[in-house]
């Protein structure tokens, strides 16, 4: 668990993590917030940043859940691993899989019921999750500038996994979409975020404007 940096300058984004302490619990006592979006459109950047705002809330990586053999088939394991302690407002217990290794485990990682979870990754938007979803953040980056980023920041080594990656994302989001329900947009601006509001219309936290930084943006 994350705490925040007390070095850090005050920015408004805690106005935005009020406003999401602020939403009704969406599983159990949590009120689980999805950061979706792109491969390289800066998720793990922000989600991080999010967690320090809100005091340190758990995060869970959606890397730590997929494999190579499961990009995106990893909703059953989520629901049973994750979703269904939190639900009863027990602490969540998984196996993290080792991208280099490609098995899950030994390490495992323990997620608290905490009254906010950010759920971090490529697909966290998706319909099978969202009646379980307090709110829907999508990193709003086009998909070619953030698969550029992320080639950019895995290099060579990571060329055949991208040029798997990019048709198998492609699948996902034409079948099951996520920006068409996100509740905020986040844009990354040099120095900032602006957070805005989404396609679903719903009205969470709008009008933000927040301190970012320069590290590449992650998947």
């Amino acid at each position: 668990m994350m705490t925040p940096d007390p070095r850090a300058p005050h920015t408004p984004l805690p106005r935005l993590a009020g406003a999401l302490r602020r939403l009704p619990p969406s599983c159990g006592p949590v009120r689980l917030i999805a950061v979706d979006g792109h491969a390289g459109s800066g998720k793990s950047t922000f989600a991080r940043r999010l967690a320090e705002a809100l005091g340190g809330a758990p995060v869970l990586r959606l890397d730590d859940i997929a494999s190579h053999e499961e990009l995106f088939d990893w909703t059953e394991r989520l629901g049973r691993q994750i979703l269904g302690p939190l639900s009863r407002g027990e602490t969540a217990r998984y196996a993290t899989y080792d991208w280099t290794e490609r098995r899950f485990g030994p390490a495992e990682e323990s997620l608290p019921p905490a009254p906010v979870v950010i759920v971090e990754g490529v697909g966290a938007g998706r319909r099978a999750l969202r009646a379980r979803l307090a709110a829907v953040l999508w990193m709003d980056v086009p998909r070619e500038e953030a698969w550029r980023r992320g080639r950019h920041r895995d290099g060579a080594v990571q060329r055949d996994f991208w040029d798997g990656w990019e048709p198998a994302e492609l699948r996902h989001f034409a079948e099951d979409p996520s920006r068409p329900f996100a509740d905020l947009l986040v844009r990354q601006c040099p120095e900032r975020y602006e957070v805005l509001p989404g396609p679903s219309g719903t009205p969470v936290g709008t009008q933000i404007v927040t301190q970012g930084d320069r590290s590449s943006a992650v998947r």
